[in-house]
């Protein structure tokens, strides 16, 4: 049985709280999902190409088109989508995204598993961009950001808990068996999602070309900004840290699981501590997680060489997730009555972090500039985010003057 609430205001009570935890849950294994869904294919790549006839970089192109799909699925979905409830939109995507793991499973060859993963990457954005506002909504006042922070727990669990089992899963039963683990997972998520989310409609006049508003908002371009650019060092060295950890901290290969799981841990540390942070003051938040990610890339450069240090160092560089549920937040402040294509656009701009991270970093180690460069390229992009950050600052108190000298 499910209650219908307001999507924007709700009393905070006893009865509120028990369902903003069920709500969270079921939205959290929605993620943990999608956070399975993604990363585990990474530790498979080798069986995946044996299988279907590639070399292990051209199998790596299934990533690519997973990640293209977040990012052209989240603002289309969005906007198509306006008008939806958002539980009926959760459920839907959420359906989806367990069909494009089933269908991947099915794949028989390269093109058809390629296209499957760009399929299955289309709800991801949408998705958390619609859990987070629904998980917002129903927070009292001033735990806003820890609502969407413990959404996004179900991702960040998902690189310590999902995709170890899902990667076992695989390793015994063959590539095709993590995926059907992670469909069956999105399907309890439907359900969960059916039975524990209340049902909120569409806010008054919630339309495609509403949604395209959020695109004239100087302040959503900076915080899209701050999280492709800012984020991206986070990304330049987690692409190569199993070389890196091999190559220059010495590490011996039987360790590596044990030290992926400490950045795992971060993950789930940063969360809970950016969310925090986020909620007592909002703007702040952001710019002290940038200066931190901009510390933690400098120190990975030293720490990267010596197996202990460097153990701790990968455990640093997940807290810098922190900053994800500070950005959502801030997106749907600045956002207007366009929450929910900007909201969205969040984990596009994350994956476009992604993509630029990973592109840079290797640039620097094809250059000859040695596996620890990636730390540099981190310091660079977190000094970028500054800067954007800074500008969004002075773009906003500007604003503010203008504002208050019309109306004197």
């Amino acid at each position: 049985m499910t209650a219908s609430l307001s999507p924007t205001s709700i009393a905070h009570t006893p009865t509120d709280d028990r369902t903003l935890v069920r709500a969270v849950l079921a939205l959290g294994v929605g993620g943990f999902s999608i956070g399975t869904g993604e990363f585990v294919i990474m530790g498979l790549l080798p069986e995946v190409a044996r299988d279907i006839g590639v070399s292990i970089p051209q199998a790596g192109h299934v990533i690519s088109a997973y990640a293209l799909g977040v990012v052209v699925g989240a603002p289309v979905l969005a906007v198509l989508a306006a008008n939806w409830g958002r539980r009926a939109l959760l459920m839907a995507l959420m359906v989806v995204y367990a069909l494009g793991n089933f269908a991947s499973a099915l794949a028989p060859g390269y093109g058809s598993l390629t296209a499957m993963r760009l399929f299955t990457g289309l709800p991801h954005g949408t998705y958390f961009g619609v859990a987070a506002l629904v998980a917002a909504a129903l927070a009292p006042p001033g735990r806003r950001a820890r609502a969407v922070g413990w959404v996004m727990l179900g991702l960040t669990t998902a690189t310590l808990v999902g995709v170890p089992i899902a990667a076992a899963l695989g390793e015994a039963f063959g590539w095709r068996a993590a995926f059907v683990f992670v469909g069956l997972i999105a399907v309890a998520a439907v359900v969960m999602v059916r039975l524990w989310v209340p049902v909120m409609p569409a806010s008054h006049g919630a339309s495609p070309l509403r949604e395209l508003g959020a695109l004239a908002r100087k302040q959503v371009w900076f915080t899209l900004g701050i999280g492709a650019i800012g984020f991206g060092g986070m990304f330049a060295v987690f692409s190569y840290i199993k070389p890196t950890l091999l190559e220059v901290a010495g590490m011996p290969p039987a360790l590596m699981p044990f030290v992926l799981s400490l950045f795992g841990l971060g993950m789930v540390a940063g969360n809970i501590v950016g969310s925090r942070m986020a909620d007592k003051a909002l703007m702040p938040a952001i710019g002290k997680v940038l200066l931190w990610s901009i510390a933690v890339m400098a120190l990975f450069v030293p720490a990267a060489h010596h197996p202990v240090s460097a153990a701790l160092a990968t455990f640093l560089l997940g807290t810098v997730v922190a900053i994800g549920p500070a950005l959502q937040i801030r997106l749907m402040d600045v956002a207007g009555d366009a929450q929910t294509l900007a909201a969205a656009l969040n984990h596009s701009a994350f994956n476009a972090a992604n993509a630029l991270g990973a592109w840079l970093g290797g640039v620097s180690i094809a250059a000859g500039l040695g596996w620890t460069s990636t730390g540099w390229v981190g310091v660079v992009l977190g000094l970028c985010g500054v800067g954007i950050f800074a500008w969004a600052l002075s773009s906003e108190r500007k604003t503010q003057r203008a504002t208050a000298g019309l109306s004197a």
